[in-house]
């Protein structure tokens, strides 16, 4: 084989970063044989290291040289090796990358590396959640592990983008009996299969339990009498809850009243709500009943179970939210839709999440609902924009970005906090707590919500809704519900 035709049955690649990440990176590419790619040389910002060879390979200069590195060489791709990088570093190398015609892979973050090793297949593309501007939330999986390992978990809602990661986290922490309910069977299935997959040794129940049933739900806790409750079951879709305030009410309210209920009675050691930023002066039907289901839990408080409840905002690539709408727009070929240019947002990821409310159920002393930092908001236009880009197309060229005027019961802007309220550090740097400034809802309340539920009568359920969210405003767009 001559040398003009192995240089075509391999790729030439170019190393952001002439660190320890992409040293350590061109030691694999050369100990596990990958002859398909030729390493031409690094890229790195720090003057110092330009013109040195590291690795016996040169450092050609900054980043902004990659352009010019690209046709030189004839590099066919480009490896991000800076596992720290913020994310405007690694927006402005994605669009030389892009500008230049090459694709681009990165090494996953720090958090995310696995025994500080990096190699080839470790090396992925550049997703959004790169792009945002988030620091990304350190893991304390030993904590986890410790208050969890031995004991029963219960998880509703398991076959949901939230709940379905919260188990795959307490499945990893070796509880003594994993318990998954769901009423959604697919879903429910689909997550079973995975977790016996990944741990054939756990023992997992999966319970097909609706939350409105309490004959049974009491028959699952009264079965598995669980230790641990992670309440995850709710509907989230906001215009979709301002058509129907019978089954929002029903669901995200009674439903909860009825797991926590289950969970006192059979001396589950903590319940913790999975809430929201909607609940925070809600605008919506949907905030205004999780801000109902804080209050029914919190009422519940002061005995030997701990309850607590967590809010955070909008979760990346969770089912039906933002960003798998627009991967969908884009694949059809546009165009995008964006409720209004000035709509932001605060984003995690679901294992970021989830990680902080198993976090925040091991700090819980009870009556507190936690408030985590999400960091900064995103503007949602710049998230369709940066989701376009990634796709290799351009906004306003390729696919069209349509603003089609906010959705019933939507925010411009969501609030994590409002003015007035007193939040206190804990020993995790991204949680706050909130103490609950109302009193607790009674049971009266309860059954009288119930009672209106039962009737269909919205007007009720919405007077309800009132005296237990006094801040709830309907927002744009609200009409009567069902």
């Amino acid at each position: 084989m001559t040398h003009r035709e192995r240089r075509r049955m391999t790729r030439s690649t170019l190393i952001v970063g002439a660190g320890e990440a992409g040293i350590l990176l061109v030691r694999d590419l050369r100990a596990s044989g990958h002859g398909r790619f030729e390493c031409i040389g690094f890229v790195d910002d720090d003057r110092g290291k330009h013109g040195v060879l590291v690795e016996g390979l040169p450092v050609f200069g900054p980043a902004d040289d990659i352009p010019a590195l690209v046709h030189r060489y004839r590099i066919d791709e480009v490896f991000i090796a800076i596992p720290s990088a913020p994310a405007p570093v690694i927006r402005r190398l994605v669009a030389l990358c892009r500008a230049s015609g090459v694709p681009c892979l990165t090494t996953p973050s720090v958090s995310d590396l696995s025994e500080c090793r990096v190699t080839l297949k470790q090396m992925r593309g550049v997703r959004i959640e790169d792009l945002l501007g988030r620091a990304p939330v350190v893991f304390d999986a030993a904590s986890i592990r410790q208050t969890l390992q031995g004991r029963c978990v219960l998880v509703t809602g398991a076959g949901g983008s939230i709940g379905s990661e919260i188990a795959r986290q307490v499945a990893a922490a070796s509880p003594s009996t994993l318990v998954l309910v769901d009423r959604a069977e697919s879903d429910l299935y689909d997550i079973e299969c995975d977790i016996r997959r990944a741990h054939p040794a756990l023992t997992l129940e999966a319970a097909v339990t609706d939350i409105l049933d309490a004959p049974d739900v009491d028959a699952v806790f009264a079965a598995h009498r669980p230790a641990r409750v992670y309440h995850a079951a709710a509907y989230k879709h906001v215009p979709l809850m301002e058509r129907h305030a019978v089954a929002a009410a029903r669901n995200n309210v009674i439903g909860t009243a009825v797991v926590a209920e289950a969970a006192l009675k059979y001396g589950a050691e903590r319940f913790v709500l999975l809430s929201s930023d909607k609940a925070v002066r809600p605008t919506s039907l949907m905030g205004a009943t999780k801000r109902a289901a804080e209050r029914v839990v919190l009422a519940l408080s002061g005995g030997a179970t701990l309850f607590t409840a967590v809010r955070f905002g909008n979760v990346l690539a969770s089912r039906g939210s933002v960003v798998p709408l627009f991967q969908k727009q884009i694949a059809a070929g546009g165009p995008v839709t964006v409720t209004d240019p000035e709509v932001v947002r605060y984003f995690m990821t679901v294992q970021e999440a989830v990680h902080l409310v198993l976090r925040a159920s091991i700090d819980g002393a009870g009556g507190e609902i936690f408030h985590l930092d999400m960091g900064e908001s995103v503007r949602i236009a710049d998230l369709a924009e940066q989701l376009i880009r990634l796709s290799g197309l351009e906004p306003g060229i390729d696919i069209e970005i349509k603003y089609t005027g906010l959705r019933p019961g939507e925010k411009l802007l969501e609030e994590l906090l409002v003015e007035g309220d007193t939040v206190e550090p804990t020993r995790h740097p991204k949680i706050f707590t909130l103490r609950e400034r109302l009193l607790p809802l009674s049971r009266e309340w309860i059954a009288d919500l119930s009672a209106a539920v039962t009737r269909r009568d919205a007007d009720r359920i919405i007077a309800l809704l009132r005296l237990a969210a006094p801040e709830y405003a309907p927002g744009h767009g609200a009409s009567l519900p069902r």
